[in-house]
Formats: structure tokens, C-alpha cells, sequence
């Protein structure tokens, strides 16, 4: 079954997190979404498939740098925000099989292999 890793290869988890799937004989691809950003509509499919709000995926430290305030934000205006602003989504997502998983730790993303 393909694995698709949102990577940012800058990041010590999302790096530790590529290095566990290939412990355990994983290649995936690899999207670095600050080259590819994400589209809305992709981060609408990412969400439903970790069953989480917008709001639970976004880095608070990197949002308030780009002035961007989730509180004030509708879900469709935070979802909107990330896809313009990608550096602010939590980082690394894990795809497999339909499902989505958050690598943080990198050991949570073991549930959708």
C-alpha cells in the first residue's frame, strides 16, 4: 500500500519520523509541502482522514509570526490560511490506505501502515 509523508526535512521530528518508516522497510514519497504547497481542498481530505479540526493541526508559534489568529478564524478561513501559509501546519502527516496520522511522536504514524 502506498505511504505518502508530508515532510519538511528542516524538521528533527518529521526527519526522525521519515527514518521510522524506513526502519520498518517503508519508502514512501515524499512531499515536501513547503516546495508543494497544499490546497485547501487537499487539506480538507487530510483533516477528515485524521479526524481533527483545522485548529488541532496548526503550529501556534509559526501562525502568530504570520499573524494569523486560529481563534478569530472560521474553519474554512484557518484552512484557507494554511494552504496560503504552509509553514504554520504541524508537521509530519502520514497518509496510507485512506487513513492519516500526525507524527508527533513519529511512533504515532505506525497506525496507519
Amino acid at each position: 500500500m502506498p505511504v505518502t509523508i508530508y515532510h519538511n526535512p528542516r524538521c528533527n521530528t518529521s526527519r526522525k519520523t521519515l527514518a521510522l518508516l524506513r526502519d520498518k522497510g517503508v519508502e514512501p514519497e515524499i512531499v515536501e509541502y513547503l516546495k508543494t504547497p497544499y490546497t485547501a481542498a487537499q487539506l480538507k481530505t487530510l483533516l477528515g482522514q485524521l479526524k481533527l479540526p483545522a485548529k488541532a493541526i496548526v503550529r501556534k508559534k509559526e501562525a502568530a509570526a504570520a499573524g494569523i489568529d486560529p481563534a478569530k478564524l472560521s474553519e474554512d478561513q484557518l484552512i484557507a490560511a494554511m494552504a496560503k501559509n504552509p509553514i504554520i501546519v504541524e508537521r509530519p502527516i502520514v497518509v496510507s490506505g485512506g487513513k492519516a496520522a500526525l507524527g508527533r511522536p513519529p511512533e504515532a504514524v505506525l497506525k496507519v501502515l
